[in-house]
C-alpha cells in the first residue's frame, strides 16, 4: 500500500527541474544545448579571459558553467535561464571564418549587446551589485520601461529592463 502524499504543483515542478538542469520547457519543446532535434541558439562573445568571463556569468547572474573550455581553442559554455552563452579568446582567420578576427571590444565603440528582461529591476539591480557587477547608471524609466546596463568583465554592454506601460503582442 502506498502511503506517498501526492505532490504538490510546485515539488513536481521542482523535481522536474532538478531532473533536466540543462534544458528549458517552452511551448511543449524541449530546448538542450546541444540539441537532440531542432535548433538551440547560444550568444557568442569573444574574451580577454575564458575562466573570469565565465565566472561573471556564474556569479552575477547565477548562471551554470556547463563546459569550461580549453586550450586546444574550445569556448566554455554558461547557460544563464533559457539561453545559453558561449565565451572564448579572440583570434585570427582560420579555414572557415577567412576574412574575420575575433577581438574584445572596444569598450566605448559597441555595435551588439545582451539585452535582459526582468520582472523586478530594483531587486536585479541590487542582487547583481552586490555580486560584483558594475553598473553605468542606476535603472532610470526610458521608453515605456525602466532600464540601466552594466559591463561585463570585457566592457561588453548588457541592458536591464523592466517593461512599465508597453503590452508585447
Amino acid at each position: 500500500m502506498d502511503t506517498k502524499e501526492p505532490k504538490s504543483a510546485d515539488e513536481h515542478n521542482s523535481s522536474e527541474l532538478g531532473s533536466s538542469m540543462n534544458s528549458v520547457q517552452i511551448e511543449q519543446k524541449s530546448y538542450e544545448m546541444p540539441p537532440r532535434e531542432g535548433i538551440s541558439i547560444a550568444h557568442f562573445l569573444t574574451v580577454a579571459d575564458i575562466e573570469r568571463s565565465a565566472r561573471f556569468y556564474e556569479t552575477v547572474f547565477g548562471g551554470r558553467i556547463l563546459s569550461k573550455g580549453d586550450t586546444d581553442g574550445a569556448p566554455a559554455y554558461i547557460q544563464i535561464a533559457n539561453t545559453w552563452l558561449l565565451v572564448n579568446v579572440g583570434g585570427g582567420p582560420t579555414p572557415d571564418k577567412p576574412t574575420v578576427t575575433l577581438s574584445v571590444p572596444n569598450p566605448d565603440k559597441i555595435n551588439s549587446f545582451m539585452n535582459i528582461r526582468v520582472a523586478d529591476i530594483q531587486a536585479c539591480y541590487e542582487l547583481w551589485k552586490s555580486r560584483g557587477a558594475e553598473f553605468i547608471t542606476k535603472p532610470i524609466p526610458k521608453y515605456g520601461e525602466i532600464r540601466c546596463y552594466m559591463r561585463d568583465p570585457d566592457g561588453y554592454i548588457i541592458e536591464i529592463g523592466q517593461s512599465t506601460d508597453l503590452i508585447y503582442g
